[in-house]
């Protein structure tokens, strides 16, 4: 009798651990299989909550199948104490494990509100911007230019929210006065900045920062990269071009880049000047004597007199041969591969054509009438003002 009741609790004992064993199994697969989340989601996490909290909003938004597994996986994986507070973008089909690595691991809010402070050439505008999870694409809510009007309340709103993400972004053109004027401005940031970086040397991009971040750091980011990218595109130059250095690049870029904003043209503007450069003609363009005015102190806000484009200075190519002693703003990367990169054209000559780009010329005769087109061009839209 006692050995049949063995057998029976034996074989009841082995049953219950292969039911537990398959329900074990059953849960990892729940928990490792993509989940029924449709549309993606933006899930908020607040300071000071929990597993249990997260795992019933996920249940709510129908991103998970079962609370339970998911807060008994992230026990079992020792997660469930690295919870981080924030806004986490939850994409449709997500499996559990992997939520469960979005929100313990960086902690960096992958959605939400951002406030960006996009620094430009005539302005700098703050952007109050909500990520749609549906389109992956930033809607925006409120736009307003620094130091002028009055701040909308949603800015000072998202402000107050934990998971608010910032970012600064650098258009190209820009200079490296414009640049820290408008860090200055950005409460956001801390720290007084000592030396005015070299002009040239910031490279135009986007940067996400957190409050507080110093003024400095923020520029020494930003040289890295424009290093980085300087060499990268020195390293690249094509043979038998007329620059010397990396620094003589970095000035041919930053005319290129501050004369046109095409970038089909860049490859043509650049031959234009590297085809003066080997013919030893004077460069003759604008941006350069407009730098020698202003000295990249903001921008000249009318055309240039016939005195200016006669005064000496060390930026007036109509004046000096080859390149100016320095950039006459920041450059994007673009702008750098084709200045070692240039098309292969005869052109030597270039002037505005009306539509936003330019007339390219090989001679003389053929500039000068492009040169007319666009003074009847400038005529009509004058005379309709």
């Amino acid at each position: 009798m006692w050995r049949a009741l063995a057998s029976n609790a034996l074989t009841i004992l082995i049953v219950g651990l292969f039911l537990m064993g398959g329900v074990v199994l059953w849960g990892q697969s729940q928990y490792k299989s993509g989940g029924p989340l449709e549309t993606a989601i933006c899930l908020q996490v607040k300071p000071g909550s929990n597993m249990t909290r997260v795992s019933r909003n996920l249940e709510d938004q129908g991103a998970i199948s079962s609370g339970l597994i998911f807060r008994l996986a992230a026990d079992y994986a020792d997660k469930s104490q690295q919870l981080k507070a924030g806004s986490f973008l939850v994409r449709e089909g997500s499996s559990m494990e992997q939520i469960v690595d979005e929100i313990t691991s960086s902690g960096a809010s992958t959605c939400g509100t951002e406030i960006e402070y996009r620094i430009g050439v005539t302005r700098t505008q703050t952007r109050v911007r909500e990520l749609d999870p549906a389109t992956l694409d930033f809607v925006e809510v409120a736009a307003f230019e620094l130091g002028e009007g009055e701040i909308p309340e949603v800015y000072d709103e998202k402000r107050g929210e934990a998971d608010t993400r910032y970012r600064i972004s650098l258009a190209e053109g820009v200079t490296s006065w414009q640049i820290v004027e408008a860090l200055k401005s950005i409460e956001l940031l801390t720290g007084d900045v000592a030396e005015l970086p070299a002009e040239g040397m910031l490279a135009p991009d986007s940067y996400e920062v957190i409050p507080g971040a110093d003024r400095n750091a923020v520029l020494e980011d930003m040289k890295e990269k424009q290093q980085l990218r300087i060499n990268a595109a020195w390293e690249g130059r094509q043979e038998g071009l007329p620059l010397n250095s990396p620094e003589e690049m970095l000035i041919l870029a930053s005319i290129i880049e501050k004369e046109t904003g095409l970038p089909a043209e860049r490859g043509q503007v650049a031959s234009v000047f590297v085809n003066r450069l080997n013919q030893g003609m004077k460069l003759q363009t604008d941006p350069t004597v407009i730098y020698g005015v202003t000295k990249g102190q903001g921008t000249l806000g009318r055309g240039l007199r016939r005195s200016e484009l006669r005064r000496v200075t060390p930026w007036n190519t109509y004046v000096i041969d080859g390149l100016p002693p320095t950039p006459i703003a920041n450059p994007g990367f673009a702008s750098l591969e084709a200045a070692v990169s240039p098309d292969d054209t005869d052109f030597v000559f270039f002037v505005a054509d009306g539509t936003g780009g330019h007339a390219f010329a090989e001679t003389l005769q053929e500039h000068n009438r492009n040169v007319a087109k666009w003074r009847e061009i400038e005529a009509e839209r004058n005379s309709g003002n």
